[in-house]
């Protein structure tokens, strides 16, 4: 594969949240226990991709086993790493986030001890708040690639093992546009205009798939469809005003909604990937063939299943978990 020319917006934003300038050594950064900076960007054993999951029960393993594996089409894991590109760096993600308080000590309490989780709450009343949501993409690790190929079935099943479950797409959208302050919703997670250097979502296929990508069946898109990605986080200002990012770019994710029609609940798939230039749409343009909005509020019908059976994957499909706030946190809560 040739080397994938990315745009300038990629690359100034890295540089923006990672270099120092020539005459200074770089800052020595403050990172968590976990951060292990020389490993390879995208896990190439199971054993290294599990190891970003937080402990699992003994009974769950051989479910995480069987369905987390590098290198494989159609198991979880961050791509085919023999066509994907990445630009940003662990370090340099990590960079751009020093001296962000990315979780407060109140917010993991209220979130049932779950690392990088924030309550999300109506009407800029905290009290009101009765679920949290993953702050990064699966597997919610800042500054880690996040998984793809992965269905909301089995997205579900890996949330519940974690004490988690899927999020619903009211709850998606609330995280996204919500003011914890009670202001006005926004149009996207960042502001009400679309900006496409923000997020991770200027990344033309054409300059990154050769030959091009070809999405026709999971062997055909596993070996001709890149997972260019970049670490979650990697665009600080790809943030919700809850603390949430990557709702735009990087990957789409997979979350549910209540069909009323047909009396179940089903699969919706929101956001955008990083090739959203090649589609992206206005909220106020005209309806254009192959180009869609990407505001928080952007109700799509993509690939609806039934919950029972959501299989559909693919390599810009991820997804996030929420968490039900217990009775006595909420109480608790000022």
């Amino acid at each position: 594969m040739s080397t994938a020319t990315v745009s300038a917006s990629v690359s100034a934003t890295a540089s923006a949240s990672a270099t120092t300038t020539a005459t200074a050594a770089p800052a020595p950064l403050k990172l968590p226990g976990w951060v292990d900076l020389e490993r390879p960007p995208i896990a190439e054993t199971r054993e290294q991709l599990l190891a970003l999951l937080p402990p699992v029960a003994e009974k769950d393993e051989a479910f995480f086993t069987f369905h987390f594996e590098p290198g494989k089409a159609a198991k979880m894991n961050q791509g085919n790493p023999e066509i994907a590109t990445h630009q940003i760096s662990r370090e340099q993600c990590w960079r751009g986030l020093q001296g962000v308080e990315i979780q407060t000590a109140e917010q993991k309490d209220r979130c049932g001890g779950h690392d990088y989780m924030v309550p999300i709450h109506p009407d800029g009343d905290p009290t009101k708040a009765r679920f949290c949501i993953d702050q990064f993409e699966f597997p919610n690790r800042p500054c880690e690639l996040p998984v793809v190929w992965s269905g909301a079935t089995q997205a579900h099943q890996v949330c519940k093992k974690l004490g988690k479950r899927l999020c619903r797409q009211d709850e998606w959208m609330r995280a996204c546009d919500g003011d914890p302050g009670g202001g006005e919703p926004r149009r996207y997670a960042y502001g009400d205009d679309l900006d496409l250097e923000i997020c991770n979502t200027n990344k033309h296929a054409k300059d990154l798939n050769d030959p091009p990508c070809d999405a026709r069946t999971v062997k055909s898109a596993w070996e001709t469809c890149g997972t260019h990605t970049e670490p979650s986080g990697s665009f600080p200002q790809c943030r919700s005003r809850f603390g949430v990012y990557d709702q735009h770019g990087n990957v789409a994710e997979a979350m549910t909604r209540y069909d009323h029609e047909e009396g179940e609940r089903v699969s919706q798939l929101k956001g955008s990937a990083f090739f959203y230039v090649d589609v992206h749409r206005r909220h106020d343009a005209p309806r254009e063939k192959e180009t869609y909005i990407d505001i928080c509020r952007h109700d799509p019908r993509w690939h609806v299943q039934s919950m029972q059976k959501a299989w559909h994957v693919n390599y810009h499909l991820g997804f996030r978990c929420c968490f039900d706030i217990p009775p006595e946190k909420k109480k608790a809560s000022k």
